[in-house]
């Protein structure tokens, strides 16, 4: 069977003394759709590099006091090792400084000469050295730059240009036999409203003005520009040009060029008419994610609010950074970090739902069967339909959506199957069905269900997180690399019974909240911060099976903790926080906020006005950004929750006992 083919791309970085998170999304993202379509069986090819060349980088290196080469060779190793710490695949790092960049472009560059679609003139035009772009004068936002604000210069000088202009109509007419050439569709809209239709202009690819670059062959006071240098890596990285183009010849046309959205107009009007003109074949699809930004805006030194990705992962590890990174914004749109966000995932998300379902998992096993996976008996227990048919939904959510590259909605219905497993727990009891002899054959189904979801939800896992799969399988047995392959998803009992579990650390300790958003907070600031070998959070206790009845405690240990009546005055949701109300309670000395997660069993309306038991004196926590202060009681079996009132004659604040 002849295996498929598929070629991702991210872009080329400008070396540039820091990288920061934003920079750090792409690439990730490249990774997780590399990552799913290998383990679907594609023979894949992630290409990712750095663009070196330009008038930037050689000032930037004057003023440094060394060569450009020099320049770019240190912050390249810089890169390359924030690669290797995010766990990138990549197949190829193309650095445009290579022979084999090099001697391509320079091939490129005579073919577009020899055919006229390349001739030599005379530009004039408004140019901004950092984002390395000319603008006419009516494009200009107050005299400077519009991309990025700062000051331009007038360029006078000699130069060659492009035959853009030429290739306006092939370009519309692509777009409209291709419809998902360019996504999400609002930059295609964009692309041909505020470029295409106002009329391309013939495009300037060579300067005179500096020396660091590729030089126009037969003609090297010219330096070939950006637009034709840098675009040109997809093609010189598969040898396009070279004695040998067979890496072009198999994964030519790329299948997705993935990128930020400034650098979409590059991608989707330059790049395409440059291929027309050579005569080869358009990439399929252009991708263009939003901004990673900040409360104040985008990421920036001068702000000082770039968030480092090394600082995250080495205090949180790195599949917290990527979990957020692929999980918190919905590919395509601009999305915000706080470092609340963060934190919250990491305690909700992989903490409390994943990590503890496979403590739990694992406990039971180990608790009631001796450490060894039993067997399964489909429809031991009137819960199992509704459980499998979460995991039919959920993996078949998941391919749906990385096809369309959707990788937040992905996660969500990853984690969908793991919120349904946590509630088959409180549905089955496990606990109580341990008391029953009769019932033990039900106890080891249960136990299966829950260890066989597990395994799903690591495979279906893989392209995200590159760490927790293989801690997951380490604790459920899983050493046979047949049970972890992409189609197992689809065949529920694939696990086999017998198998004996590992007890091990937790995954994902909780953190205090407060606590690690100053350390994030310090970070980006650039403040101090506790050392390296400072605890990353308050180390979790494995959360063990649940005992069949709790141990005994004394009065005195009872009296420490203060119950008081309090009335709820106001409620409202918690935004991003489907399962949280955010409750003012009324304790007739004072007025304090506590955050529940009672969302699904009350709405705001019904709780104003009721008299509820609140403990007062909790440490107050943080949660999804809003300030709780206490804790109200609630009683709760399976899927019901009621919560423990007062009559209303009691008054606020009044003490239980």
């Amino acid at each position: 069977m002849t295996q498929n083919n598929f070629y991702i791309t991210t872009p080329i970085y400008y070396p540039s003394d820091k990288l920061h998170i934003g920079h750090a999304y792409s690439t990730v993202a490249g990774d997780a759709m590399a990552r799913y379509k290998r383990l679907r069986g594609y023979n894949v090819r992630y290409l990712t590099g750095t663009d070196e060349h330009g008038q930037k980088i050689e000032r930037k290196a004057k003023e440094a006091g060394t060569t450009p080469q020099q320049f770019v060779d240190n912050i390249v190793a810089g890169i390359k090792e924030l690669w290797s710490k995010l766990d990138i695949s990549y197949d190829d790092f193309i650095r445009t400084t290579e022979p084999r960049h090099k001697q391509a472009v320079e091939k490129i560059f005579s073919r577009l000469l020899e055919s006229g679609d390349i001739y030599l003139g005379q530009y004039e035009g408004w140019y901004c050295t950092p984002c390395e772009s000319f603008f006419l004068e009516n494009k200009l936002d107050n005299g400077n730059c519009p991309d990025c604000g700062r000051p331009v210069e007038l360029v006078k000088e000699e130069s060659y240009f492009f035959r853009l202009q030429k290739y306006a109509d092939r370009l519309i007419q692509y777009y409209e036999e291709n419809p998902d050439f360019i996504q999400p569709e609002s930059r295609r809209n964009e692309m041909i409203n505020n470029f295409i239709k106002p009329g391309l202009e013939d495009l300037a690819v060579s300067r005179t003005t500096f020396e660091w670059g590729i030089k126009v062959p037969g003609n090297p006071k010219h330096v070939i520009y950006v637009w034709i240098d840098a675009l040109s890596n997809y093609i010189t990285a598969l040898g396009y040009g070279s004695e040998d183009q067979s890496l072009y010849e198999q994964f030519w046309p790329a299948d997705i060029h993935l990128m930020s959205k400034e650098i979409v107009r590059f991608h989707t009007i330059i790049w395409p008419c440059m291929l027309m003109a050579l005569g080869e074949p358009l990439p399929k699809k252009v991708f263009s994610h939003g901004w990673l930004l900040m409360k104040d805006g985008k990421m920036s030194k001068s702000k000082g609010n770039v968030v480092d990705p090394v600082t995250l992962i080495d205090r949180y590890g790195l599949d917290a950074l990527r979990y957020y990174l692929l999980r918190e914004i919905p590919f395509g749109s601009d999305g915000t970090f706080t470092p609340e966000s963060f934190v919250e995932r990491i305690n909700f998300d992989l903490a409390n739902d994943l990590g503890n379902l496979l403590s739990r998992t694992v406990v039971m096993i180990d608790k009631y069967f001796n450490g060894v996976i039993p067997s399964y008996i489909e429809g031991a227990t009137e819960f199992d339909v509704a459980l499998l048919e979460t995991v039919r939904t959920s993996t078949a959510k998941v391919e749906e959506a990385m096809e369309k590259l959707e990788f937040s909605v992905a996660l969500t219905s990853i984690w969908q199957l793991i919120s349904r497993t946590n509630k088959y727990i409180d549905e089955t009891q496990p606990w109580s069905l341990v008391k029953d002899e009769t019932k033990r054959p039900v106890l080891g189904s249960v136990l299966y269900c829950l260890a066989e979801c597990l395994r799903i939800a690591s495979v279906m896992l893989q392209p995200f997180l590159t760490r927790t799969p293989q801690k997951m399988w380490q604790q459920l047995g899983i050493v046979d690399s047949s049970l972890t392959a992409w189609d197992t998803i689809h065949s529920f009992g694939t696990l086999p019974s017998g198998t004996r579990v590992e007890k091990g650390e937790v995954m994902f300790p909780r953190l205090e909240v407060e606590k690690e958003v100053a350390y994030i907070a310090e970070s980006m600031s650039g403040g101090a911060v506790p050392a390296a070998d400072e605890p990353k959070a308050e180390a979790a206790k494995p959360v063990e099976a649940p005992p069949e009845q709790a141990p005994e405690i004394s009065i005195d240990d009872f009296f420490k903790v203060e119950l008081r009546v309090a009335q709820v005055i106001a409620a409202e949701p918690v935004k991003k926080a489907d399962k949280l109300l955010k409750l003012q309670l009324d304790l007739g000395f004072e007025q304090r906020q506590v955050v529940s997660g009672i969302a699904k069993f009350y709405t705001p309306e019904q709780m104003i006005g009721r008299k509820v038991i609140c403990v007062t004196n909790l440490k107050p926590v943080t949660l999804r950004g809003e300030l709780s202060q206490g804790m109200i009681l609630a009683a709760s079996q399976g899927d019901q929750l009621t919560l423990a009132t007062v009559s209303d004659e009691i008054p606020n604040g009044s003490v239980v006992k």
